[in-house]
């Protein structure tokens, strides 16, 4: 039986990834700061499927404390399921908080590296996959996506990086660059707006966290011999958007 670790479990697409995989029959370590969600994923899937580890990522002490307390079932880590992450804002540069960018940085690139760079060598041992959650923002700018996009264009190229590095240890690295998904990730980010949330994905039909989910556990079940290097995903109504103008007398 094999393991994965999901950081980011308590909602959205990491508490799907961490269904899906339970469901095919894979061993899952779970992270998240919210204890009582954790709780309610060992209750579903069994504390002999489901291991709950609470931890901030940014907070290396208390990652590694509970990583190197894991019970031997759940220790060989086989798959990495970077997941955790987060945008703050939508306001353009020059009206953005400072200290929401530092956030965006801290979650979706310091403590994404570091993680990973913890679990390479248990990786490389076991011939294992890392899977990065990034976006279409990493590709394509839009008003407001300032320092979030570049994130995830770090973790994009991160994981290409990676690819390049590992070649010849077995170890699979992947980006997975969603589109629009419907989770509480907007919700945070428009600082607990529901209205401002629902008004985003109104008449999108967006993806949903276990479309990604299924497209995650997909990747990280093909044969060892096979790698996808980056797998963009849109919803069908979302697309393109075309170039910015703006016209002035200057």
């Amino acid at each position: 039986m094999k393991t994965v670790l999901v950081t980011g479990a308590t909602s959205g697409i990491g508490e799907a990834c961490a269904r899906a995989f339970a469901g095919a029959g894979w061993r899952v370590v779970g992270t998240g700061r919210r204890a009582d969600r954790l709780r309610a994923l060992v209750d579903d899937l069994g504390a002999d499927c489901f291991h709950p580890c609470v931890f901030d990522v940014r907070d290396e002490a208390m990652r590694d404390a509970a990583l190197d307390a894991l019970p031997e079932g759940f220790a060989g880590i086989d798959c990495l399921v970077n997941n955790a992450g987060l945008a703050l804002g939508a306001a353009p540069a020059q009206q953005s908080n400072l200290g929401d960018w530092k956030t965006m940085i801290e979650t979706n690139v310091t403590a994404l590296a570091s993680l990973t760079h913890k679990l390479l060598p248990v990786l490389i041992a076991r011939k294992g996959a890392v899977i990065m959650l990034s976006s279409v923002a990493a590709t394509y700018p839009y008003v407001g996506g300032n320092v979030y996009g570049g994130t995830k264009a770090f973790v994009r190229q991160f994981a290409l990086g990676l690819r390049s590095d590992l070649s010849g240890t077995g170890v699979r690295v992947t980006s997975i660059e969603p589109g629009m998904v419907e989770t509480e990730f907007t919700l945070v980010r428009n600082g607990g707006d529901r209205m401002a949330a629902d008004k985003l994905y109104a008449g999108v039909n967006p993806l949903t966290g276990a479309d990604i989910a299924e497209t995650v556990l997909w990747v990280a079940s093909l044969p060892p011999h096979m790698n996808i290097n980056a797998l963009e995903i849109m919803p069908v109504n979302q697309s393109f958007a075309g170039f910015q103008v703006a016209r002035t007398d200057t």
